[in-house]
């Protein structure tokens, strides 16, 4: 069976999980913390989570996983078939991650963590965050889906990181940056109201309970 090693309150783990809930393959979660544990480097080489274990070993990185689930389990698919189509699907995958959730991340200290973050770092994330917002209005159609009128793994990674986008943005800059996106936040009800969705935002919110809960304690 397959093992899911990373913990509910990753956005990547998240990502990689609600895939393996819509194609309906058999997987166990493994609690796995982030850090230069020399037990998780040797299936994650960065020390990162999430980290996927099948019976021939290991492998890390969540689009790689993504690629590997998607091969081994093509129905239902989550790409197109169509090779255009699916390097459409990879290029806002990309835009998600890269000019959207990477930037954002910057944020998370202060805005989920109780730390703090420079006033110059907010302005570079915000104006990162604007050219991303403009890429993403450019590439996504959200009619109904993000790619157009089939469901996949770029729906999953929106509902999961356009979310924190949003939450930091409004945090940090008293505003949400994706409001003005038109037709993003019936599109991102819709997608929750999937069952893996469903499932993994359960998870994620007892698992950040949890964490708040040994923070407080510590």
């Amino acid at each position: 069976m397959l093992k899911l090693n990373g913990f509910p309150v990753s956005n990547y783990y998240n990502l990689v999980k609600a895939a393996l809930l819509e194609k309906g393959l058999p997987f166990e979660e493994v609690l796995v913390y982030t850090g230069p544990n020399p037990t998780y480097t040797e299936h994650s080489p960065m020390g990162k989570v999430p980290f996927l274990t099948t019976e021939q070993g290991s492998f890390s990185e969540s689009q790689v996983m993504l690629d590997y689930i998607e091969e081994v389990c093509p129905q239902p698919n989550l790409y197109p078939t169509d090779a255009f189509a699916r390097a459409k699907v990879r290029e806002l995958l990309r835009t998600l991650e890269l000019y959207l959730e990477l930037p954002a991340r910057r944020l998370y200290p202060e805005a989920f963590f109780g730390g703090s973050v420079s006033d110059e770092t907010k302005a570079e994330v915000k104006a990162a965050l604007h050219k991303g917002l403009a890429a993403l209005r450019q590439l996504a159609k959200f009619d109904p889906y993000i790619a157009g009128a089939d469901f996949g793994v770029a729906d999953l990674a929106a509902a999961i990181h356009l979310p924190l986008v949003a939450q930091a943005s409004k945090r940090i800059y008293g505003e949400d940056l994706l409001a003005g996106l038109e037709g993003v936040k019936e599109y991102l009800a819709r997608i929750n109201a999937r069952e893996s969705m469903q499932r993994v935002l359960a998870d994620y919110k007892a698992g950040l309970a949890a964490y708040q809960k040994a923070k407080a304690s510590a």
